[in-house]
């Protein structure tokens, strides 16, 4: 742990904003590093920024983003007590899925050093690439989603990730559902 998480953590994304070490950063307008209090009990964690993140630089602000903050509402959580961010820090091209050696460089530069400096109790995947990057490549969604799973001394709750919610009714049902699972959880975390 750094004896200043919070420096750490800004030293951190200011690396990530001049990141060129794969291919993601030729197309980006912003590098989206992630947001949140440095010492958040939990992260929430998607796949890859989208192109209202891009122009911001900011995780989880367009449609998808604005599920995510009415999702935590609905279950009484506050999306400024918890750390957001993406597997991938910079757009894929029209917002195709990131390549694994994306996942891989941007996992092993910044992903794991940032969960390290935040020291969560849970991180909360969302949606297939974030589950088979930290679960491994077998974890699926449909099967892991609502539970919570326990990989390299971390906790993890997997669900489905809110931009494929908007694209299905019944994935939209079975987010929303998860959703509440997890207020229960970190309720009983914090306790």
């Amino acid at each position: 742990m750094a004896s200043d998480p919070a420096a750490e953590l800004e030293h951190l994304a200011a690396a990530i904003r001049r990141c060129q070490r794969c291919r993601l950063h030729e197309g980006r307008t912003r590098a989206v590093p992630g947001e949140g209090p440095p010492g958040a009990e939990w992260v929430l964690l998607g796949e890859g920024p989208g192109a209202a993140e891009d122009r911001t630089g900011r995780p989880f602000v367009g449609p998808a983003g604005r599920l995510l903050t009415e999702l935590l509402t609905e279950a009484g959580l506050a999306r400024e007590a918890v750390f957001i961010t993406n597997c991938v820090k910079c757009r894929p091209p029209a917002n195709r899925p990131p390549r694994r050696d994306e996942l891989e460089t941007c996992t092993g530069l910044w992903l794991h050093r940032q969960l390290d400096l935040i020291g969560p109790r849970l991180v909360v995947l969302l949606g297939q690439v974030a589950t088979r990057q930290l679960l491994g490549d077998t974890a699926t969604v449909g099967r892991c989603h609502g539970t919570l799973r326990q990989q390299d001394g971390r906790r993890y709750f997997v669900t489905y990730h809110p931009a494929a919610a908007l694209r299905s009714p019944a994935v939209a049902a079975a987010l929303r559902a998860d959703f509440q699972i997890l207020g229960g959880i970190l309720a009983a975390l914090r306790s």
